[in-house]
């Protein structure tokens, strides 16, 4: 199996394990288990780093990288195809970060591991974060 793990999700699987449900965090540890974090939570990521929305223990160059590397979890890039997506998704959620994670997860066929309700208006398989 194959996921897509939304920013704060991964955010807590690293920081607050006890927010996410049993059965997002078993899939997670699951060694048949392929889980992908998305080049838009990077972007996301810095960005908030930036703005100081986000405080993180290093700076996002060394602790996105080093975290993925000691988990064992792969980078989905941004696609073209990924972005021109977007263009399709009705507007039930403003989020363009969320919103390309969306359109990621569709253009891939794989699920989202998210707490976020709004991505329940989408036609993209969800896992309870």
């Amino acid at each position: 199996m194959t996921v897509l793990l939304d920013t704060h999700c991964w955010l807590w699987w690293l920081t607050e394990p006890q927010r996410m449900k049993e059965a997002a965090v078993e899939i997670l540890k699951n060694p048949d288990t392929t889980v992908c974090l998305s080049s838009v939570s990077s972007w996301e990521i810095a960005i908030k780093y930036s703005l100081q929305k986000l405080i993180l223990p290093e700076p996002p160059e060394v602790f996105i990288p080093s975290r993925m590397e000691r988990d064992g979890f792969v980078s989905l890039p941004i696609q073209h195809s990924h972005a021109i997506r977007t263009a399709a998704l009705p507007y039930h959620h403003k989020d363009p970060f969320d919103r390309l994670l969306i359109a990621q997860a569709m253009v891939e066929g794989i699920p989202i591991v998210t707490a976020d309700p709004n991505f329940e208006s989408y036609d993209v398989e969800l896992i309870a974060c």
